[in-house]
């Protein structure tokens, strides 16, 4: 038996199969803005695990030193996340979608 690439085609529940570029644009678009509230959460909990590190070891100097590290890469990560949020705001707009809100996790059922 032959299986083919076309036999594990990914179906997402109540959706279409892309017509235009424009749909597939929103597909991406709406994965990215499932992911970015993830991501957001677990740069926030590097921030704050380097916040706790920085205070509670703040007498050993290479430990105190990895928490201000930790501390500065979670807040580029936040603001990284923050930046592709608003690229991605403006080109869902450009388009000419309507309706865009902030990132939210999808409601519990």
């Amino acid at each position: 038996m032959k299986l083919y690439a076309a036999d594990f085609s990914v179906t997402v529940v109540g959706r279409q199969d892309p017509r235009t570029f424009a749909d597939i644009i929103k597909i991406f678009i709406d994965l990215i803005q499932l992911a970015i509230p993830v991501i957001a959460g677990l740069a926030l909990l590097v921030f704050f695990k380097g916040l706790a590190a920085f205070i509670a070891k703040s007498g050993d100097e290479k430990s105190h030193a990895e928490g201000r590290n930790l501390m500065v890469w979670g807040l580029v990560a936040l603001f990284v996340m923050v930046s592709v949020w608003g690229i991605i705001r403006f080109v869902y707009t450009d388009i000419g979608f309507t309706n865009f809100g902030l990132p939210l996790l999808p409601p519990y059922k």
